[in-house]
C-alpha cells in the first residue's frame, strides 16, 4: 500500500550525545528510501509540523523532527515551547546545540535499515534559518530546504530581542544544494533580504534555487493558520519534492 507508514516518537542522540525526543514517520517500503530532518518553527513541534513529517512519509521519505525545546523539560509541547520562547531563542535553541541535534538526527536516520544513505533537511521560520546554517555546518547532509527563514542577515536590536549577527557570513561554507521558498509579502525575510541572500550565494557560486510567491507572506504553507495560501503552497510543495527527488532520490 503506497501510503502505509509508521509514525512514533523516538529518542536519539543529539548535541553532546544528549538523548532527545523526536517525531518520526517512515513509509513501509521494500526498497531503501531517503530521509529528511525537519526543523520545526519557533512555535514548536506542533500538530502542523507533525502533519508535515507524515506527509514526507507518504511521499517516500523517512522524516524525523527533533523536539528542539526538549531540554526545557517535560510537559505539553505548547507549554514547553512557550517557556523556550520566553527565554529567547538564542538561549533555548543556541546554534551549536541545534546543529548538533540536526547532525544527530541525520546520523539516526542514515543508520536505519531502510535508508538509502541520503539525508536532507527542511526548516520553517526560525527552522529555515537553522537549515541555512546547517547547509554550511553539517556536512553529513545532502540537501537543504529553507522555508522563509528569517534573520539570516544581521539584525539590529529591537524590543525584547538582542542584535544578531545572522548566518549569511557562513555562506562560503555551504556544501550542498539549497532550495529557498519565500513569500513576497513577508517582512522577515522581506524582498530586499531575499535579494541579498541570492546575490551573495550567486557570487559565491553556490548551488541554490529560490522560489518567491506574490500574495503570500510568512508561513504560507501552514494549513491551520489564516496566513495559509492554497495556490502558492501547492506550487511550493511541488518545488520542494521536485528538488528533493532530484537530490536525494536521483530522479530526473
Amino acid at each position: 500500500m503506497k501510503d502505509a507508514l509508521i509514525a512514533e516518537f523516538v529518542g536519539f542522540a543529539g548535541h553532546r550525545s544528549d538523548v532527545i525526543e523526536g517525531y518520526l514517520a517512515r513509509p513501509i517500503s521494500d526498497t531503501p528510501v531517503p530521509s529528511m530532518v525537519l526543523v520545526h518553527h519557533a512555535p514548536g513541534l506542533d500538530p502542523w509540523c507533525k502533519e508535515v513529517v507524515r506527509r514526507f512519509a507518504t511521499e517516500g521519505y523517512a522524516c524525523l523532527a527533533p523536539h528542539l525545546y526538549h531540554r526545557r523539560g517535560p510537559g505539553n509541547w505548547a507549554d514547553v515551547a512557550a517557556a523556550g520562547r520566553a527565554e529567547g531563542l538564542a538561549k533555548s535553541m543556541p546554534n551549536d546545540q541545534v546543529m548538533g541535534d540536526i547532525a544527530g538526527a541525520a546520523a539516526y536516520l542514515r543508520a536505519q535499515p531502510g535508508s538509502n544513505g541520503k539525508v536532507g533537511v527542511i526548516g520553517f521560520c526560525s527552522g529555515g534559518r537553522q537549515t541555512f546554517l546547517a547547509a554550511c555546518e553539517v556536512p553529513e547532509l545532502d540537501a537543504a530546504v529553507d522555508c522563509w527563514g528569517g534573520s539570516i542577515l544581521p539584525q539590529p536590536e529591537s524590543e525584547g530581542r538582542p542584535a544578531s549577527r545572522g548566518v549569511l557570513h557562513r555562506a562560503g561554507d555551504m556544501s550542498m544544494p539549497l532550495l529557498g521558498i519565500f513569500g513576497n509579502d513577508d517582512s522577515n525575510p522581506d524582498r530586499a533580504e531575499v535579494d541579498e541572500i541570492d546575490r551573495v550565494l550567486t557570487e559565491l557560486g553556490k548551488d541554490h534555487t529560490f522560489h518567491r510567491y506574490d500574495g503570500a507572506g510568512h508561513a504560507f504553507f501552514v494549513t491551520d493558520k489564516p496566513v495559509y495560501r492554497l495556490e502558492q503552497a501547492l506550487d511550493g510543495w511541488q518545488q520542494v519534492f521536485r528538488f528533493l527527488d532530484r537530490t536525494l532520490k536521483g530522479a530526473d
